[in-house]
This record gives structure tokens, C-alpha cells and sequence, in this order.
């Protein structure tokens, strides 16, 4: 299984949430869009653990089976493909989020996740933290 891993699931995993681990150790394969990274650098920007937590995100992120995808024109395809599907059904979500459902789509993964706004995506498949 190739799971896509959303900001708030890492941050899940980083807090000891059983779910979140369990789903990323049984993957094949991690899928971290760079807008997660850059999501998580800024949470860590304005925290006093700054160090720590980029230290820690660098050794995940090195790990054999993490993977940061290139963006590129599929990627930016299926976004904007995206975005005009939810803006027909005027059900919007926030642009970051939509930029990581096209980098799930285009890697064939499921989104790990706790926003339930993803739901408004079709053919994009989740796991939620909650169960």
C-alpha cells in the first residue's frame, strides 16, 4: 500500500497516535507532498523546539521508504481538474489540501488524515485518524 501523509497525520505519528503508526509501518511506500514539509516547517518555526523537530522530520524523511515526489505537470493537471470540479459542486476546500489530494491521486496512494474535508474529493481514498 503507497499512503500519502497529511501534515496532521504526521504530527499524529510525532504525538504517539497508535493509528497513524500503525498505518505508516504497514505501508510499502510514504508519499509526503512538499507542501506537507512545508507546513510542518512552519508549525515548527513558531514552536521552541525548533531544532529538535527539524531534526526529526530530516530522519524520517530519510528513511528508504519515504519519499518527497517531484511537483510536476500531472501533479499540476489533476489539481487544477481539482479545483474546478469542487468549485462546480461550490464545495471548496483550502488550497493546500488540494494540492495534496492531486499529489495522493497522481501516486496512486491514500491519504492518511484527521480533516474530513477531503471527503468532498472524488476518487481520492482515505484513512482518517479516527478509525
Amino acid at each position: 500500500m503507497i499512503l500519502t501523509v497529511d501534515t496532521n497525520a504526521y504530527s499524529a505519528l510525532k504525538r504517539g497516535h497508535g493509528r497513524a503508526r500503525e498505518l505508516m509501518e504497514s505501508a510499502d511506500r510514504l508519499v509526503i507532498p512538499i507542501l506537507v514539509v512545508g507546513e510542518l516547517i512552519a508549525g515548527f518555526r513558531n514552536g521552541d523546539r525548533t531544532k529538535r523537530n527539524m531534526d526529526e522530520l530530516e530522519h524520517f524523511l530519510s528513511e528508504p521508504d519515504v519519499e518527497i515526489p517531484p511537483m510536476d505537470f500531472s501533479i499540476a493537471d489533476r489539481y487544477g481538474q481539482l479545483v474546478a470540479d469542487l468549485r462546480r459542486k461550490g464545495t471548496p476546500i483550502p488550497t493546500n489540501d488540494i494540492w495534496i489530494a492531486a499529489t495522493a491521486l497522481e501516486n496512486g496512494a491514500r491519504l492518511l488524515t484527521a480533516d474530513r474535508h477531503f471527503e468532498r474529493i472524488d476518487g481520492l481514498m482515505l484513512f482518517g485518524l479516527d478509525g
